[in-house]
């Protein structure tokens, strides 16, 4: 059986999760998948110029798989642009980093790299947690679309 990925750090939501050349039908486009963390990974290294060490630890993973992640990144960002394909970004396994807020009591705490999310709300208990900056209904208890977040489990 192998080992449990680990989570990766995102410090930074996309401010747009979909984009597609202009003149052509949506109807009429393939897409391509870029998850978060390859989002993020080509956001530190080719946006910031960050080198993979420095990267990586950031994302909290080695450097090597930071590697992996960017070289994944790069090649659909490729496809998409030489072959005329709408990006979408969205799932994989990432947590995001910074601040975070219960849905049903509303309070706000802030999340470091490296720490662990609480299983509930230290306050009341709920599972329905979200990063701060998502707005309402993206935490574990409300589905996150597909790919896998936070604690793991399959939405």
């Amino acid at each position: 059986m192998p080992r449990p990925r680990r989570f990766r750090w995102v410090r930074a939501q996309p401010s747009s999760t979909y984009f597609k050349p202009r003149g052509i039908p949506l109807a009429a486009l393939e897409e391509v998948v870029l998850t978060f963390e390859e989002h993020e990974a080509l956001r530190l290294a080719d946006l910031e110029g960050l080198h993979q060490k420095d990267a990586a630890q950031k994302m909290n993973v080695s450097r090597a798989t930071f590697g992996r992640v960017l070289t994944s990144a790069r090649g659909k960002i490729a496809d998409a642009l030489v072959n005329a394909k709408a990006v979408r970004v969205e799932g994989g396994d990432f947590v995001m980093a910074g601040p975070h807020t219960c849905d049903n009591c509303d309070i706000t705490w802030d999340l470091s790299p490296g720490a662990t999310l609480p299983p509930a709300c230290p306050s009341c208990g709920s599972v329905n947690i979200y990063p701060s900056g998502w707005g309402r209904g993206y935490g574990p208890g409300r589905g996150w679309r597909r790919g896998r977040c936070y604690r793991g489990g399959r939405k």
